[in-house]
């Protein structure tokens, strides 16, 4: 596999670099379970100490890793900045907060006097060396939002990135150590796919995080399981925004939009199927579509520009099949479905809005990774909950209702991770964040995230 920085705007590769030898990763290894075995000694005041010198760092350095980013991945600028300040938030609450996310905790007397013991508490202990899997779309925030707590929970990292944003990979190993991280504590490994397996079953990784697609998850945990080795996986999404008769349907729209094409659309938790009730339906298809149709598609470097390009050749290409196939069974068009014919260089697609969804078609199941929305009429709620269900991914919901009768039954029935209720769903450093299904397990962020790679040690102190 090739590990370069390649252009989406224009098909250009710009950089390539060398995959690391067998020999090298074994370094690095190595280095990041000696740093471990002094740095899981650390107090949390010297761990924030060093995370809010790395999170000043990237605040400083913001301007040339968005455009770091924008040139491998191809999001819009602004977008970069702002991936690049949500960032360097996430680094700052974790300095603040990871102390008290990991205060051992202390049973009621009551609940513990017949166990004989005069003392009681669950501690939390760091894992060790955490293997971090990471894709492309968000190069810098997913990371980070491993890094932040596992840093400082006590573990140590070793982060193996998408091959097509390697500069931003090296930049984020090291970020950490110009911060003052001890040599060793998080470390990047330019790899490719192939060798991922090689370093999970190392005995001196003790656990592994992934983000991507549902076939790395698959094949990650199929390995950490043979090891038994802990993971947390997040995987694809193909989350539902539901708007019933009740919503505020002109920022329901409005808000459909950015939903929708946030990071060219490539973002799992993007709202990809919009399911509205049959009252509103063709108002909302209106407002929606005219949305759609009014953005700017252009060079991701240029501030006005809305949408950039996909990420990726192959990943346009996927993109392009299955709307195709959705037209070929009678979807509707109502914007878009094509590349766009003032942009023939790169990897570009227009804003599409198809109707007319049904089983018989691929994007009624599959994850679409690009600007493209799928539109459903439903009767009731009834019909609206079982829709939003009939897909194999969990990852988050949108729902748009003044009724306090429909909130209760979709927070009580929607299988998704997350119910952004009259808004648009948005990952917070405070906030758990993952999913149910086949968009995986475990949570990122808040307590839940820094706890997923602790030890929860019960300690019993006898009453001799």
């Amino acid at each position: 596999m090739s590990i370069a920085t390649v252009n989406p705007a224009t098909g250009e590769t710009v950089r390539t670099f060398d995959e690391l030898s067998p020999e090298d990763t074994e370094r690095r290894i190595a280095d990041a379970a000696r740093a471990f075995a002094s740095y899981r000694t650390t107090g949390f005041a010297e761990r924030a100490g060093l995370l809010t010198r790395a999170a000043a760092l990237l605040e400083a350095e913001t301007e040339d890793i968005a455009r770091t980013m924008t040139t491998e991945m191809g999001k819009p600028l602004g977008a970069a900045r702002a991936e690049a300040a949500k960032c360097v938030k996430a680094m700052r609450w974790y300095a603040a907060h990871a102390e008290s996310l990991l205060r051992d905790e202390h049973p009621a007397d009551a609940d513990v006097r017949d166990s004989g013991a005069s003392a009681v508490r669950t501690h939390y202990r760091p894992l060790g060396v955490v293997l971090a899997v990471m894709p492309w779309n968000f190069p810098l925030w997913q990371v980070v939002r491993f890094a932040a707590p596992a840093l400082m929970a006590g573990n140590t990292g070793l982060l193996k990135h998408a091959s097509n944003v390697p500069q931003t990979a090296l930049y984020l190993g090291e970020l950490f150590e110009r911060a003052g991280y001890p040599h060793g504590c998080f470390q990047t490994l330019l790899i490719g796919s192939r060798a991922v397996e090689a370093v999970l079953r190392d005995p001196r990784v003790a656990a592994a995080t992934l983000t991507g697609s549902e076939p790395a998850g698959r094949s990650v945990a199929s390995v950490a399981g043979d090891e038994v080795k802990k993971t947390v996986l997040e995987l694809g999404g193909s989350d539902p925004y539901i708007v019933m008769p009740s919503a505020d349907l002109d920022r329901a729209a409005r808000t459909a939009v950015t939903a929708r094409v946030q990071n060219n659309g490539q973002s799992c938790i993007a709202a990809k199927r919009f399911i509205v009730h049959a009252d509103v339906y063709d108002a909302f298809a209106e407002r929606f579509t005219a949305g759609m149709k009014a953005l700017s598609v252009g060079d991701p470097m240029h501030e006005s520009t809305d949408v950039g390009p996909l990420a990726t050749e192959k990943g346009r290409a996927d993109l392009e099949e299955l709307v195709e196939d959705a037209v070929s069974r009678g979807a509707a068009v109502l914007c878009g479905a094509r590349r766009p014919p003032d942009h023939p260089r790169g990897w570009f697609y227009e804003p599409t809005v198809l109707a007319d969804i049904s089983a018989d078609m691929r994007i009624d199941q599959e994850e679409t990774f690009g600007p493209v929305a799928t539109l459903y009429r439903v009767e009731d709620l009834d019909e609206a909950v079982h829709r939003a269900n009939h897909t194999p991914f969990g990852l988050s919901s949108n729902v748009w209702t003044r009724n306090d009768e429909d909130i209760a039954r979709f927070v009580r029935d929607l299988e998704a991770g997350g119910i952004y209720i009259n808004g648009m769903t948005a990952s917070h450093p405070a906030l758990p964040f993952g999913g149910v299904k086949r968009s995986g397990y475990g949570r990122e962020l808040s307590g839940h995230g820094i706890r997923e790679f602790c030890n929860v040690t019960t300690v019993w102190q006898s009453a001799d």
